[in-house]
C-alpha cells in the first residue's frame, strides 16, 4: 500500500472535507454504511476520509471516488443530523 505524498493529502482534503458522502455499494467490508449519508471531517495521512455518520464514531474510508460518492446538500439535509455527530466545537451531549 502505498502512502499519498503531503501535497496528494493536501488535494484530497480541499476534494472531500466537509462533503455529505455516501459509501458505493459493492464494498462488502462497508455493507453496514449501506444508505446512510455521512460527512467527511477530513482526510489523514493515508489518504482516508474520517467520515462522521453522525452516529458518535468516525470511521476511515478510502477518499477517492471507487468508495465514496458525494450527496448533493438538498438530499442530505433529511438524512444528516449534524445535533447527534461528535464533530461539533460544543456537543449537546458534553456535561
Amino acid at each position: 500500500m502505498r502512502f499519498p505524498s503531503p501535497a496528494e493529502v493536501e488535494q484530497l482534503k480541499r476534494t472531500w472535507t466537509d462533503k455529505f458522502v455516501r459509501v458505493r455499494d459493492g464494498r462488502p467490508e462497508y455493507a453496514r454504511f449501506s444508505g446512510k449519508v455521512g460527512r467527511v471531517v477530513t482526510v489523514n495521512c493515508a489518504g482516508k476520509a474520517l467520515v462522521d455518520f453522525a452516529d458518535g464514531a468516525w470511521y476511515d474510508i478510502p477518499a477517492d471516488a471507487d468508495h465514496l460518492e458525494v450527496v448533493p446538500d438538498e438530499e442530505a439535509k433529511g438524512k444528516y443530523d449534524p445535533t447527534v455527530n461528535s464533530a461539533q466545537k460544543l456537543p449537546s451531549r458534553q456535561a
